[in-house]
């Protein structure tokens, strides 16, 4: 990777030949909802009840099929749990808008109709393999200073990998197989069929929109081909409304943390270095805009996107990160606005 500098003030700070210099960019996570650990399965249900109207408060096995259909379709909401939430209202609304349906907010039958077209499977197997299982997987600390003594942030377990790998969280994955280890090399288990999604074309602008929390990609007649959701800023750091413009693009970004950059920051913070992974604290890629201090990024905890703030930045799933990145270049126009 080419080497280039990203100054930060108050949002992140500086990229230098890879390495990111930085503060967190989340803010405290809220209390988990409980997880719903019901098994999980397609046999023995209708088309009609695959086709239900996905509505407010909606959960089973017709809300993981708008996940995925939406998902392929480049209209993601997220981490697939099979549940009607925030996000996947904003990839239904994006989904209508680029289908010129009325914007009901909710998969109605003439969305479903839309979505249907789509007819790869929604589940797909899969076999655990024997560089799955083994990892290596190490329990991943809180604390910045802890982090700073791991030699790389990955994984903390094998769910969460499967997990980013499929898009998905890792209580869906145990709902969706009951009774199956997932942990022995040779289980096969079912898991959302992301992989059967067409590869995005190439982006010539990028909207970010605080108030929907979305970011979306557009072709070079202004027309919007994809969207995700991000988390944009706080009240304490704003997104920065205006036109930018994509500057570098860096995998595996190095973190560096400095204390005195955020405002939320612990007495006795110390500046720290934390390695490249998943579980870096601005994920698996980082994208630097021209706007001075800012930039488009992943996270180690894709649930929390959409629902928790940012300092500045604009966080995404890092499958969505890694999407976003593979589909734009350095000049590529950035517009935020709230």
């Amino acid at each position: 990777m080419n080497s280039f500098s990203l100054l930060r003030g108050m949002a992140l700070a500086a990229v230098l030949s890879g390495q990111v210099l930085a503060s967190p960019s989340q803010s405290p996570s809220p209390s988990p909802a409980a997880a719903d650990n019901s098994p999980l399965t397609f046999n023995g249900l209708s088309a009609a009840q695959l086709s239900a109207p996905v509505l407010p408060k909606a959960k089973g096995a017709h809300v993981l099929r708008a996940q995925v259909l939406l998902d392929r379709a480049h209209y993601a909401s997220g981490e697939i749990d099979a549940a009607f939430g925030s996000n996947l209202r904003q990839a239904i609304i994006g989904f209508q808008k680029l289908k010129q349906l009325p914007l009901s907010g909710v998969v109605d039958a003439a969305t479903w109709a839309l979505l249907a077209a789509d007819q790869a499977p929604i589940l797909a197997s899969y076999v655990l393999s024997a560089q799955d299982v083994a990892g290596p997987y190490v329990p991943v600390p809180a604390g910045m200073a802890a982090k700073s003594k791991l030699s790389a942030l990955g994984y903390g377990s094998l769910l969460e990998a499967l997990g980013e790998r499929f898009h998905c969280s890792p209580a869906l994955l145990r709902r969706l197989n009951p009774g199956k280890t997932l942990s022995r090399v040779g289980e096969e288990i079912l898991v959302p069929n992301v992989a059967a999604a067409a590869p995005l074309p190439k982006a010539a602008k990028i909207l970010v929109d605080s108030v929907e929390g979305t970011l979306t990609l557009l072709d070079a007649s202004g027309t919007p081909f994809a969207q995700f959701p991000a988390s944009t800023g706080s009240a304490h750091d704003p997104l920065p409304s205006g036109q930018w413009q994509v500057r570098a693009v860096a995998m595996r970004p190095v973190y560096q943390y400095n204390p005195k950059l955020f405002w939320d920051a612990k007495p006795g913070d110390l500046a720290a270095k934390i390695e490249a992974g998943p579980n870096n604290p601005v994920g698996v890629v980082w994208i630097e805009l021209s706007k001075r201090h800012y930039g488009i990024h992943g996270t180690p905890e894709p649930a929390n996107i959409g629902k928790t703030q940012s300092h500045g930045c604009i966080r995404l799933t890092n499958w969505d990160a890694l999407a976003v990145a593979k589909s734009i270049s350095a000049g590529v126009v950035v517009l935020l606005q709230e």
